[in-house]
């Protein structure tokens, strides 16, 4: 080879080993200064102060050393009155609802800020406990919280808490590692079926004298109505069949005050009462074609006995309920082929109560018993507060209903309240009062529970008990707070 051939060779050697170093060169250079390849530094975690001890465990059980992060992430958390409209990287992980003791008047607790819910003092001062809402059942009562109650609001009347991850690359590195921790669901509109029992219903004798005056069945309904309607089902036990004979003195319903009912959002009317007859089978064979017409379902009683003793079974948003109802009273149950009441039979009931447990059902039982009627004056007279003021042992009744199975046990013929208790795995209230009757010159007839419970998954995660009243306009209404209060303190002094 000619030397200038070796010498055109060693600078294309050079030319190319220059290259090559240039190369690599650049090649280490960028990951030099993008920290990738061999400079590449692993992504670091970050705990905030605002995580507790249990939330840090449960991360360091998910970033641990075997997991290689290409990007730091700085995980912390803090609480809200209010829930907040999320951003990427936030995640709701719990919900802390203030509960007190089953018996408590309270209501509700107002606080500054929320700080004051994690004061020990400030909670044992209260009687309060601030737990997950998923530990809240009706054996505790669910508290508003500065005036909000969270089964009716949602996204206030609790504390909220917040955990946020902040990371260049959350979607792809992130949340593939921490969705299991926080794909979390929690009761809300869509999930929680509301369910509101009434009591007494009679649209009768005076009520009828009223409606004449002011011409309007919706009259009645007009300041209770919005609220009873805004309820997924909503109950009462109806004691008055609806006739064109339909009078002052008689316990009998214009059929005009088929309207008072539709105001309310009626959608279960219990007939267990002993006053359907009242007016004769005739009407009381047309008021169930006028429930079933505008597709009220009707429970305890029917066109027969057959036909009275149907469970009520009622299903949405996940849960199933059965109700039956029974009368256990002194009259106007069915005589077989006639139209009235079920009457209750031990073994029919235990059979039904054990079907609808088979099946997962929530049960809840309403009883027309014997009513109390030592409320004869014009004073608050607290003889009929307690169970056992009627005949008979209405407290070893009602009881023995829970030991057969149900959960919930209802005494829908009292005309003045009664006491209520939880015991063993259900509750039991004796008596709810009138909704809608002439009662006004007994103090205590003119008041009366409303139950509202709050299912959720098949469970019941609370019966907030609301109080109604009406005066000489027969408007009935929701009761003010501290008239509420004072009632209830004085219905728990003589619990079982």
């Amino acid at each position: 080879m000619s030397r200038r051939k070796e010498h055109k060779l060693g600078k294309v050697l050079i030319c190319l080993f220059i290259f090559i170093i240039l190369g690599v060169g650049v090649f280490f250079g960028v990951q030099f200064f993008t920290k990738t390849g061999i400079f590449r530094i692993p992504g670091v975690v970050y705990y905030g102060e605002g995580l507790n001890e249990v939330e840090t465990a449960k991360l360091k059980e998910i970033f641990t050393e075997e997991v290689d992060l290409d990007k730091d992430v700085t995980i912390d958390a803090n609480y809200t009155l209010e829930m907040p409209a999320l951003e990427v990287g936030e995640y709701l992980y719990d919900i802390l609802v203030p509960v007190t003791d089953f018996y408590s008047s309270e209501t509700n607790v107002d606080v500054e800020s929320v700080d004051q819910l994690f004061d020990e003092d400030f909670l044992t001062q209260k009687g309060i406990e601030l737990i997950s809402v998923s530990e809240l059942d009706f054996t505790n009562k669910l508290l508003s919280l500065n005036g909000k109650y969270y089964l009716d609001e949602f996204d206030t009347g609790a504390v909220y808490r917040i955990i946020n991850f902040k990371s260049e690359k959350f979607r792809d590195e992130i949340w593939p590692l921490v969705s299991s921790m926080l794909d979390k669901n929690f009761p809300g509109t869509d999930t929680v079926l509301t369910f509101a029992q009434t009591g007494v219903t009679a649209l009768s004798r005076g009520m009828h004298t009223k409606l004449k005056s002011v011409k309007d069945p919706k009259y009645f309904a007009e300041l209770i109505g919005p609220y009873l309607s805004s309820f997924d089902i909503t109950h009462t036990s109806n004691e008055s069949s609806f006739t064109d004979y339909a009078a002052d003195r008689n316990i009998c319903s214009d059929k005009a005050f088929f309207e008072t009912l539709t105001a309310i959002g009626l959608d279960v009317v219990e007939l267990t009462g002993n006053h359907n007859q009242d007016c004769g089978n005739q009407a009381a064979l047309d008021s169930i074609d006028m429930y079933e017409q505008n597709g009220i379902k009707i429970v305890g009683g029917g066109r027969n006995a057959e036909d009275a003793k149907k469970p009520l079974e009622l299903s949405g948003k996940g849960t199933n309920i059965t109700m039956l109802g029974f009368n256990q009273s002194t009259g106007g149950a069915t005589k077989g082929s006639t139209p009235g009441a079920n009457q209750y039979y031990e073994n029919v009931a235990a059979e039904q109560i054990k079907e609808a447990k088979d099946r997962g059902d929530f049960v809840i039982v309403d009883v027309q018993y014997y009513e109390c009627a030592a409320y004869a004056s014009e004073y608050e007279d607290p003889i009929c507060d307690a169970a056992n003021s009627a005949a008979g042992d209405q407290i070893g009744f009602f009881r023995h209903l829970i030991d057969l199975g149900a959960d919930v046990v209802v005494g829908t013929s009292a005309h003045q309240t009664q006491t209520y208790e939880l015991y063993k795995d259900g509750a039991i209230y004796y008596g709810l009062g009138n909704l809608f009757f002439d009662q006004v010159w007994w103090p205590g007839t003119t008041r009366s529970f409303i139950l509202a419970h709050y299912f959720y998954n098949g469970k019941l995660l609370q019966t907030k008990i609301v109080g109604t009243v009406y005066g000489k306009d027969m408007q009935t209404k929701l009761l003010d707070a501290d008239t509420m209060k004072w009632w209830t303190e004085r219905l728990m002094k003589v619990r079982p």
